[in-house]
């Protein structure tokens, strides 16, 4: 029974301290761009790179659990997310920012897929629901205070303090994990797809970093388009590959069922667009508007609070309209609320700049 609270507030601070640590920055970068002297859209790179660690390092976290233990993985996991913080927060380049991230990013992989695998292999079923909760409360938690968080230290401290509050949230991961959770792994792993590995890695890296470096005049256009050209071969490289695995690193035949085809093509029309506005909305109120970063962190704070009140009522309006009928109009309304954003102005009350945020 003691691990079926001690193990999900384990899993918890690792969530917590990732999901903080993806929105404490939205409300920093104008003071970190200014502090490492760069343009503040050129730190776009900044999450971008994070994410592209994501998706790169998260298709081998399964295989390595397995293989060394989750308890292992994890431990490591964390105290290479913790490196990259103080990287973060030391940082006095944006190319230093970026690796920073990244090793941020390689850490984050694998701490949230395995610290759910051990939510999983250490709890008993009968008491999984449960569990699951401990977890989530303190999950939604993270990205809830981290705009105001953010928003306070970069305007009353220095934005520096916003990454090395991980060290702690993260020592507290490695003793507490050391103590309560077992090292379970499998007996016999299945074998390691290096090769689909090594192609999908270079084929999401080339893709999204090439992309992400159109426009900003960072390197020559040949080397980026070269990064695209290198991500979209090695892509085709992988699909190849993966039809002719037994073992592939990510199993592309899950595309086939229905309900998976639509999440994935799907959810990356929709998130290319709502995704972007925890990069653009801070940056629209305090450099074009003049607000304080802490201003704009508790204008922010209100889209993920009306996120937290639409996922308690999920459950009811999927049990009422069904899927596809929920989907079909939350995208929607998403979309029209994503774009009444265009009437923002310097002069927009509080007040309508509030009810979109939070209802969008």
């Amino acid at each position: 029974m003691l691990s079926n609270r001690i193990v999900p507030l384990i899993v918890a601070v690792a969530l917590f301290m990732e999901n903080m640590d993806s929105t404490v920055i939205a409300t920093s970068l104008p003071a970190i761009a200014k502090d490492i002297g760069a343009n503040p859209l050129e730190l776009k790179l900044a999450i971008t790179s994070y994410v592209l660690s994501l998706a790169v390092f998260l298709p081998v976290c399964g295989w390595t659990a397995d293989r060394f233990g989750a308890r292992t993985v994890f431990r490591g996991a964390i105290m290479v997310f913790m490196l990259g913080s103080i990287g973060c927060a030391l940082s006095g380049t944006l190319t230093e920012f970026v690796i920073a991230r990244m090793v941020e990013g390689m850490g984050g992989a694998m701490m949230t897929p395995v610290a759910r695998l051990i939510l999983v292999r250490s709890v008993d079923r009968r008491e999984l629901v449960v569990a699951m909760i401990w977890v989530t409360i303190p999950a939604l938690a993270g990205p809830m205070i981290g705009p105001p968080i953010g928003g306070f230290i970069t305007t009353f401290m220095s934005w520096h303090w916003i990454f090395f509050i991980n060290i702690p949230m993260g020592i507290a991961g490695i003793v507490l994990a050391t103590i309560y959770i077992e090292d379970v792994r499998a007996e016999q792993p299945d074998p390691f797809d290096a090769r689909g590995a090594a192609l999908a890695g270079l084929g999401i890296a080339g893709l999204v970093f090439g992309g992400s470096l159109l426009g900003l005049n960072l390197v020559p256009i040949g080397i980026t388009i070269s990064l695209i050209t290198v991500g979209a071969i090695a892509t085709v490289a992988y699909v190849l590959h993966a039809r002719r695995t037994m073992t592939p690193i990510l199993d592309l035949t899950l595309l086939k069922l229905p309900s998976v085809h639509a999440a994935v093509v799907g959810g990356l029309i929709y998130r290319g667009g709502i995704s972007a506005m925890p990069f653009l909305l801070p940056l629209l109120l305090q450099l074009g508007f003049g607000f304080s970063a802490f201003e704009s962190g508790l204008i922010t704070i209100v889209n993920v609070v009306g996120a937290l009140g639409m996922k308690l009522m999920i459950p009811i309006v999927l049990q009422r309209f069904g899927f596809r009928m929920a989907l079909t109009a939350n995208a929607l309304m998403s979309s029209v609320f994503v774009g009444a954003c265009a009437t923002f102005t310097p002069d927009t009350p509080l007040v309508w700049m509030l009810a979109i945020s939070g209802v969008g």
